[in-house]
């Protein structure tokens, strides 16, 4: 779990600059746009347009794993918010195998002959100065990788939380359902 949990942090703190890298993308872009229409000049080009998409692809892509394992997920809090600790375990446990485990494999088997073709012909964007595609292709099964194991830690720890009667901590010292 502790390697697990140490990858997701640093993946996460990583994530967290990409958004900035992100905004100063969106903005150059914006800025360009309207200065360049009144100098009659063209200052944007598509990479610039598909580097602010891909940013933020990786930022959700990636941050999955980092905001599952501290619990930052959206939940439909109708009954799980006025269930017991072990209540909450017992959701949390089987949420994680039934639906994310499953959903996560199964995103990995269906993106890999897309992402395989990808590399095999270098991919690169229909749009002139465009981007290469393969590499971001290949970021959704990165992802999907990271949250897999991720949600393995969750299920190991939940059920050593299930049998152990109190609530483990991950490395940050949080406490864990």
């Amino acid at each position: 779990m502790g390697v697990v949990d140490a990858l997701t942090e640093r993946v996460g703190r990583a994530v967290s600059w990409l958004v900035l890298a992100m905004v100063l993308t969106g903005a150059y872009n914006a800025i360009a746009r309207y200065l360049g229409r009144g100098m009659g000049v063209n200052m944007s080009s598509n990479a610039y347009l598909e580097a602010q998409w891909y940013l933020f692809s990786l930022v959700f892509l990636m941050g999955a794993a980092y905001t599952f394992k501290h619990d930052n997920h959206v939940r439909v809090d109708v009954l799980y918010g006025r269930l017991s600790k072990r209540g909450q375990l017992w959701i949390n446990l089987i949420g994680t195998v039934v639906f994310l485990l499953p959903f996560s494999f199964f995103t990995l088997w269906v993106s890999w002959p897309s992402v395989r073709n990808s590399w095999m012909v270098l991919e690169g964007s229909p749009d002139p100065g465009g981007l290469p595609r393969y590499p971001i292709k290949s970021m959704i099964l990165v992802a999907f990788a990271l949250l897999a194991l991720q949600g393995i830690a969750e299920v190991v720890r939940g059920i050593a939380s299930l049998r152990s009667g109190e609530d483990l901590s991950d490395e940050s010292g949080e406490a864990r359902p």
